[in-house]
């Protein structure tokens, strides 16, 4: 039997075409955008859509091209009385593919228009985000499992077995799922706070479905658990508020004028606050005379600070300033000192000592 060669001269000539529309039409949008900002970003959206589409529009020609094959409409098995073939379950898995790419267009170029508009923060901005992802994508799943003849109604029984897997080997992944949409709408942390965990302070990076990525200031990574943040003890600076106290502790020597001592560190935050904007003027800042130490009298400044990632940087700014300002008014910080008093010995011990 001689081979039909005509079929896939005609598929190659509809792929060329299929190549050199997109090419032609990237080449106008690229020229089109020369010299604008939002023209640029409108190309790179339009770019990102035309080749999604020269990919996927290929893979759909070609089911449909391939339509009659008997490859392609063979039944591979049957869920319930329903046969399911290779053509159905591409056409599933397109459906999937596409919404997720629909996702990733929208949250990219639709979404950040929108959050600047109306001021949101970085935390709502990742809520909406990932909720609208979930969403559409299990909206996709539905949809793409009813294509292939999959009853909804078996969901139940799939949701029972699952059910016991969970109670059975799957606590912890099931809790910190939770958690993490727990974490999404509730919100007791969101991207950009900045937090406390286990005497580690980073900012949150992202909020998975099961765990947290936090990047501390030495731009480490820590990955954790969901459910930590609903059942331990967590500091979060940024909650509601990211105004903070910065307590600045200092010792001077025992016989010092408190009084100008008070004096010097209230202006050591005035002098800070014209600077930096960070420092905030109200509340005042206060000088606490903490305690009679065993070496110094021990004083804290109080500094109300806008911003806490700004904390390392402040307190050493603070402490440059502090020594150079008793250096100049000759205040003394003391060191731990010990004072060791020698008894003298009796002459007839030390005799007998000698002889032994």
């Amino acid at each position: 039997m001689a081979f039909n060669i005509e079929p896939f001269v005609w598929f190659l000539i509809v792929f060329t075409g299929i190549l050199v529309v997109r090419w032609i039409i990237i080449g106008t949008m690229k020229r089109w955008s020369k010299g604008s900002d939002s023209r640029t970003r409108v190309f790179y959206m339009g770019k990102a859509i035309v080749n999604w589409l020269t990919i996927y529009g290929t893979l759909i020609y070609i089911l449909f091209y391939f339509r009659s094959a008997v490859w392609m409409l063979s039944p591979l098995f049957t869920i319930g009385s329903e046969p399911v073939s290779v053509f159905l379950i591409l056409i599933a898995v397109l459906i999937i593919l596409l919404t997720s790419r629909i996702s990733s267009l929208v949250r990219r170029y639709i979404f950040p228009g929108v959050y600047k508009r109306y001021e949101l923060d970085q935390g709502v901005q990742f809520t909406f985000d990932k909720a609208f992802h979930y969403i559409i994508m299990v909206l996709a799943v539905v949809v793409s499992l009813s294509t292939v003849g999959f009853e909804l109604s078996a969901l139940t029984v799939f949701a029972g077995v699952v059910g016991v897997g969970i109670g059975f080997g799957m606590q912890n992944i099931a809790s910190n799922f939770i958690s993490g949409i727990i974490l999404l709408f509730e919100r007791p942390i969101k991207v950009g706070d900045r937090v406390i965990v286990n005497d580690i302070i980073g900012d949150v990076q992202r909020i998975n479905m099961r765990a947290t990525v936090i990047k501390t200031l030495d731009n480490e990574h820590i990955i954790v658990p969901n459910s930590y943040f609903l059942e331990e003890h967590v500091i979060n600076r940024s909650y509601s508020d990211k105004v903070m106290r910065l307590v600045m502790p200092v010792g001077v020597a025992y016989g010092s004028d408190v009084e100008l001592v008070r004096q010097l560190l209230l202006q050591v935050a005035e002098d800070e606050a014209a600077v930096s904007p960070t420092v905030q003027s109200k509340p005042e800042p206060f000088v606490y005379f903490k305690e009679f130490g065993d070496s110094s009298l021990n004083f804290e400044l109080f500094v109300w600070i806008s911003d806490p990632t700004h904390v390392i940087r402040l307190r050493s700014a603070l402490n440059f300033r502090i020594d150079a300002i008793f250096r100049e008014n000759q205040v003394e910080i003391p060191f731990p000192q010990r004072d060791l008093h020698v008894r003298s010995v009796d002459a007839s011990i030390t005799e007998q000592w000698n002889k032994s």
